[in-house]
């Protein structure tokens, strides 16, 4: 009987987008070849706890399935085993009632042929005794194990599941060198990511609708963020607000580690931790939030003056990365290199940073810094691909029409930075995202301000979490 599994919202990408996927990556597999991929393994947070289940990127752009403990064959030509035609198979997590009774139904072998429309499917018990000769292929095509997968216990699970496939294909553990039998030629974990970053990089339309969803409600986050922020507020009530209003427009998760930094903690890229107790009148704060949204991330960056009114200072270190942005944007169109997006952001910065005397020159060694050997202050690339990943799988040389971007320049002027102690502690990144297009590309993220005029105006405005009150938690009876 097939377990009903829990409702869910009807705009995820349908089962026929994941079989479309499966076809297009058969199309372009070497010859008499075979991809295998895994799920993610669970994480174990702490004790008993897990952390909430991610699934594989991979997996689930090839099959639709969130559930752990599963592994994917596709096959370039079609195969026949116990008298069973196929071209792919799954093996899915095994019904269990009493884990169900507490984790909620599994979909199981059954729901994988109604719900994920796979016509060959097995519980993953039944993966070690399935008699496929792996031997009989020209390439066997996987992921490289990172030897980071639990035993659980459970029959079938990953780490059986793992251990069974290397028995099978004869895989030598590079990293612990351990030979299970002398390596098979026909192994190869470097071509599968290759096809994967070509497919993966160009979004088809039900991912960019998605895309969009996301980025809508990640920029409605910094709009009202920036309504509502005022000098006091912690850190983390400014980090808070942003996924309270995610969760708010049903997005189920964010699409990274927000980072909420005030000041001299806006100059660490990737700052996590949100502690600072109180934010301060005349600092500037970096929130790079993305809201995930069936999957699917956005990554919004903006930076703007606790109290509403950026100094002379802030002001023309914000003008200068908005310029840099808005230089890449007016090239950003498909044949246009990655490298060209990097050196149009980086020349319009050591121009304007040549202007304002915090580079002598834009000779190298004016503007690197010899301990990272990165530019002092504008140290990062300015552009990814976004998608199942906030740096999602793509190629990473010639923009082509369907892919979403990032465009990301930054300045970070360090405590202690060799200029002078009025620019110190400003942290600036403008980060919007793009539909690359043939002859153009739109800009997505349009909701949250980018200008510094417009932001100046809109922090002046009046927020719609303007009434939200909460109790004093530290009154004593």
């Amino acid at each position: 009987m097939l377990a009903q599994v829990g409702q869910r919202p009807d705009d995820f990408l349908t089962p026929e987008f994941h079989q479309a996927k499966r076809e297009e990556l058969r199309k372009i597999m070497p010859p008499n070849s075979v991809a295998v991929l895994f799920a993610n393994p669970i994480r174990s947070r702490s004790n008993d706890g897990l952390y909430k289940y991610h699934p594989d990127p991979n997996f689930y752009y090839l099959t639709g399935h969130r559930e752990p403990h599963a592994v994917l064959l596709i096959f370039k030509d079609k195969q026949m085993v116990n008298k069973i035609e196929f071209n792919e198979i799954i093996f899915v997590r095994q019904h269990d009632a009493l884990k169900e009774l507490y984790d909620g139904e599994r979909l199981g072998k059954e729901g994988a042929r109604e719900k994920l429309k796979f016509k060959v499917t097995y519980e993953g018990p039944e993966f070690e005794n399935f008699n496929l000769d792996f031997s009989k292929f020209d390439k066997v095509l996987f992921y490289d194990f990172f030897n980071d997968v639990r035993d659980t216990n459970e029959p079938g699970d990953l780490y059986k599941l793992i251990e069974q496939f290397k028995q099978k294909v004869g895989y030598k553990d590079k990293k612990l060198n351990v030979a299970i039998e002398p390596e098979k030629n026909n192994i190869d974990v470097v071509t599968l990511d290759a096809l994967m970053k070509k497919l993966r990089g160009i979004k088809s339309p039900e991912e960019i609708e998605l895309l969009r969803k996301a980025v809508n409600i990640s920029t409605v986050g910094q709009l009202e963020v920036m309504k509502f922020i005022k000098p006091g507020m912690s850190e983390m009530q400014i980090h808070g607000l942003h996924e309270f209003i995610h969760k708010s427009y049903t997005a189920e998760d964010q699409g990274y580690q927000s980072i909420v930094g005030a000041g001299h903690n806006g100059c660490v890229l990737h700052y996590r931790e949100s502690q600072k107790p109180a934010v301060e009148d005349g600092e500037l704060i970096l929130m790079d939030v993305g809201a995930q949204y069936h999957g699917y991330t956005a990554d919004i960056t903006r930076t703007i003056p606790v109290n509403g009114k950026f100094s002379k200072e802030q002001k023309l270190i914000y003008d200068l990365v908005y310029k840099a942005q808005t230089a890449a944007w007016g090239i950003c169109k498909e044949g246009t290199t990655f490298d060209a997006l990097k050196k149009v952001t980086e020349d319009v910065i050591n121009d304007g940073l040549v202007e304002l005397k915090l580079y002598k020159s834009t000779k190298p060694e004016d503007t690197i810094d010899p301990v990272t050997g990165r530019n002092r202050y504008n140290p990062h690339g300015c552009c990814h691909h976004i998608g199942l990943d906030v740096h999602d799988k793509g190629e990473y040389d010639i923009l082509k029409e369907g892919m979403v971007i990032t465009i990301e320049p930054g300045i970070y002027i360090r405590n202690g930075s060799p200029a002078d102690q009025k620019w110190w502690n400003i942290p600036v990144r403008i980060e919007d995202d793009f539909l690359v297009k043939k002859d153009g590309c739109e800009l997505l993220s349009t909701m949250a301000p980018r200008k510094s005029a417009e932001i100046e105006t809109v922090m002046n405005e009046s927020s719609g979490l303007q009434n939200l009150q909460l109790p004093n938690i530290d009154q004593k009876k």
